[in-house]
């Protein structure tokens, strides 16, 4: 992994993979905003919470953007939309069909999860301003992955089944686009291995707050591990 101090925030080639990775991460605040508004139109007795948790997304997607601009670097919209073009689809779809579940845990679990590990992996390699925005969204992710965790324990019986389908479309998403995200990570000082593991750790422990067992979580998480 490249040290901080090896790391030149003004290099053509760090504001080339910077212009993708920060899109990445304004997109990802942007879909989860929209995502959280949409959940609460399927759980209307939950609308308070499900707002607040848009609003700090909203707030998140504007720090990062902020971040951007430090840098003096223009975000490539185009290919973030992209890059989150078939969760965004599969998560419209559920939407659409009244599947609460899938839904939550697109959002609630596979993306929070998926930034969780992005966030940790970033911020010690980090420049300062983009570091201390950074920290302070994270606590927030924490947060929103709860959010998902404790529905979903509590209704765990009756979306075992869909979790587990969910999880079978949705995975292998994941894994596309860590290995997609490889070289410009690695550009920023972040290595592949490293974001595997940590989006392992939180995705896995989701899933054992919500009720699956140790083998269960195993065999989830199998899917669509491909990641040479």
């Amino acid at each position: 992994m490249l040290q901080l101090a090896e790391l030149d925030f003004s290099s053509e080639t760090y504001k080339d993979a910077y212009s993708r990775i920060n899109a990445i991460v304004i997109e990802g605040e942007d879909e989860a905003y929209g995502n959280y508004l949409q959940i609460s139109e399927l759980l209307p007795e939950m609308t308070e919470e499900l707002t607040r948790l848009a609003k700090m997304e909203n707030r998140h997607k504007k720090g990062f953007v902020s971040c951007g601009n430090n840098l003096q670097v223009t975000p490539d919209m185009e290919y973030a939309k992209k890059f989150f073009g078939d969760l965004h689809g599969n998560f419209q779809k559920a939407k659409a069909e009244g599947k609460i579940v899938t839904c939550l845990l697109i959002q609630a679990l596979i993306i929070e999860a998926f930034a969780i590990a992005a966030y940790n992996i970033y911020i010690p390699v980090a420049d300062p301003f983009a570091k201390k925005i950074t920290e302070g969204v994270v606590k927030d992710e924490y947060t929103h992955l709860n959010f998902g965790e404790v529905w979903l324990n509590q209704n765990f019986e009756q979306s075992k089944v869909e979790l587990e389908q969910a999880n079978q479309e949705n995975l292998p998403i994941v894994w596309r686009m860590l290995n997609e995200v490889e070289n410009d990570a690695k550009a920023l000082g972040m290595e592949k291995e490293a974001l595997v593991e940590d989006f392992m750790i939180s995705y896995g422990e989701a899933l054992n707050n919500i009720g699956f067992s140790t083998r269960d979580i195993m065999r989830m998480t199998a899917h669509g591990l491909k990641l040479s």
